[in-house]
């Protein structure tokens, strides 16, 4: 009987335990003022400003006021308009139509004559809720100001809701540094929604964080292009750091001309090829030969979909600016040319590493790289640019990381970096109590 895996359910999101809380608040409000408003409106007004991120509430929010103005001026105009034309039901049913119909250019153009056409839609439910659901002997300013305050309730507690926020300690004098694959991404090499969210959030308030990978930069941006990171990423294992904001490598561990020239001598003298990354110009280029056999030219082909990758033939360089080798070839002959290597004093000079493809079985990859080129030097370096006293590493490889991630925890780095960056702050009662 075959298995199904059994899917995770996501966490329950701050958003959402906010939007139910300010449905609540509209609630009481409404009892408080004993149903002199509508509370669908006020609700409605909360849960539009409810958004994930706080400059995104308050934006909605001076949207939602603009545009509630906008509606109950039109709406006022119509219900005065309306209080002098005498006609008979079915003929005063035809005239609202089509002067309701009318009025929403109006009110639409206004907003682009403002520039407020963001708020065009909220202009218009204010202007309908009024001009559709007004009774017809209320006092048209009182009613008017009623959904107008309706409205205002609703966006005054949804901006209140969603900015309020426990008293925390925010540890800007940490630097958190998280792994990718089997950490921080998915089984499908992605973030996952609520991830994404509450890292965006801590970035926006200063966290200092960032990424550190064997993967390219190439490879990296297309998994990081919705993270806000600020501080430039480690990849290639430790070789490079890379600041994909201004698309520019801080540092670099190269492989020296001559040692580049003396690994190619040892592959090219036993018959094999390889990849050669080096970095022109400021720019990655990924050198290849002509005499790779077929999961090489399969690699090369899904490579080249990248539009962050850039691509020359070997004979074409100088050797000047190696980062990294790389050859992927069946088990028995990275063996072979390891031993070759290491017959030449090669993993002594270099960094040399060896270990299985998970995406060709019977496969195995060797990397070449500068001997200084690990991440540890490189987290070093980014502490002293970034000005922190301390760090914390995330990683799924037990003793090497500060925290080490269950694998499958896809939401564990975050989790995990929360309670880091925002610890509850001791209230000062009961520090007293207990000194």
């Amino acid at each position: 009987m075959r298995m199904h895996k059994r899917m995770p359910l996501p966490p329950i999101g701050l958003r959402i335990v906010k939007s139910a809380a300010a449905v609540l608040i509209c609630y009481l409000v409404s009892f408080l003022r004993r149903d002199a408003g509508i509370v669908f409106y006020s609700q409605l007004a909360a849960l539009w400003c409810i958004q994930t991120y706080r400059n995104d509430t308050k934006r909605n929010a001076l949207q939602r006021m603009a545009g509630t103005a906008i509606g109950a001026a039109y709406g006022l105009l119509f219900l005065l308009l309306e209080g002098h034309i005498r006609l008979e039901d079915t003929a005063r049913q035809i005239f609202n139509a089509a002067v309701i119909s009318g009025m929403i250019v109006l009110v639409l153009y206004t907003t682009v004559l403002i520039k407020k056409k963001h708020a065009s839609y909220f202009s218009c439910v204010v202007f309908l809720s009024i001009v559709v659901n007004h009774v017809a002997d209320a006092n048209p300013y009182l009613f008017v100001w009623n959904r107008f305050l309706d409205t205002v309730i609703g966006i005054f507690i949804g901006v209140g809701v969603n900015v309020f926020s426990l008293p925390v300690e925010k540890r800007k004098d940490i630097l958190f540094i998280s792994g990718v694959d089997e950490t921080l991404a998915d089984e499908n090499g992605r973030l996952s929604d609520y991830s994404r969210v509450e890292l965006n959030r801590m970035l926006d308030e200063g966290l200092n964080f960032t990424l550190s990978t064997m993967r390219t930069p190439a490879s990296l941006l297309r998994f990081a292009q919705d993270i806000r990171l600020k501080l430039p990423v480690i990849a290639m294992d430790g070789a490079v750091l890379y600041d994909i904001n201004e698309n520019t490598y801080l540092k670099v561990y190269v492989i020296s001309r001559a040692r580049s020239l003396r690994v190619l001598e040892i592959v090219h003298g036993m018959g094999y090829a390889c990849f050669v990354n080096c970095i022109i110009d400021d720019v990655l280029v990924i050198c290849y030969e002509e005499s790779m056999g077929e999961v090489q030219e399969g690699i090369l082909r899904e490579m080249r979909k990248s539009p962050y990758r850039n691509y020359m033939k070997m004979g074409e360089i100088d050797f000047q600016g190696v980062v990294y080798f790389m050859m992927v070839y069946p088990d028995e002959d990275i063996e072979r040319i390891y031993r070759a290597l290491a017959g030449e004093g090669i993993p002594e000079e270099l960094k040399v590493l060896k270990y299985a493809s998970e995406e060709h079985p019977g496969y195995s990859y060797i990397k070449i790289y500068n001997k200084n080129a690990v991440r540890e030097n490189m987290n070093r370096y980014l502490m002293e640019m970034a000005g922190v006293s301390s760090m914390v590493t995330f990683g799924s490889i037990p003793g090497k990381y500060d925290v080490v991630v269950r694998p499958g925890d896809e939401n564990g780095v975050v989790r995990e970096l929360k309670k880091r960056y925002e610890p509850l702050k001791k209230l000062s009662i009961f520090t007293k109590i207990r000194s």
